[in-house]
């Protein structure tokens, strides 16, 4: 299978697309889609971000994860961490409270053990989607390719493996605000 959801459509498809785990590999250093908003650019002046537990991520999250769905992300984090960086960690704990389990990698342990540089989703170890950064019509590219699966589960396995829960890492950064 093969096939792309649009920017539009990403909600759509964590209502629908997934059966029991959605996991994530954030490795970019910046998003547009934080830095767009009037929030981020608060939190740039020192403002911290308010709670955000009832946006339509969140309680789609919080849905799927009463239903016993896993939806996990392993965060790749500079040293220092760029200011984006530091505003994800600010805001990982609506995350947390709507049921997702996010942890947290140095980027410098993620180069040791060869974790890509790459963003993606792997869902229920079938289904692949990466992140295409230039065309929003096509936002996730979705492949069920076994090869390229099976190298994504073996990056998650990785990361997972490495990464530090959001309350540990927090201790070992620079306070985010």
């Amino acid at each position: 299978m093969t096939g792309a959801v649009p920017a539009a459509g990403i909600l759509d498809y964590f209502r629908d697309g997934f059966e029991h785990t959605a996991w994530r590999l954030e490795a970019q250093r910046e998003y547009a889609a934080d830095q767009q908003t009037e929030e981020y650019q608060r939190f740039l002046q020192g403002i911290a971000p308010p709670r955000d537990n009832g946006s339509p991520w969140f309680a789609n999250a919080r849905e799927q994860t009463a239903a016993g769905k896993r939806i996990e992300r392993v965060r790749l984090v500079d040293e220092p961490p760029t200011a984006n960086q530091r505003y994800l960690l600010a805001t990982t704990p609506d995350n947390l409270h709507s049921g997702e389990d996010i942890r947290y990698l140095f980027r410098r342990e993620a180069l040791r053990i060869g974790l890509p540089a790459d963003d993606f989703w792997l869902f229920d170890s079938r289904t692949l989607a990466r992140f295409n950064w230039t065309d929003s019509g096509r936002r996730l590219e979705l492949t069920t390719d076994p090869d390229h699966v099976l190298r994504a589960c073996q990056i998650r396995d990785a990361a997972w493996h490495y990464a530090s829960r959001y309350e540990t890492f927090r201790t070992r950064v620079p306070s985010p605000m």
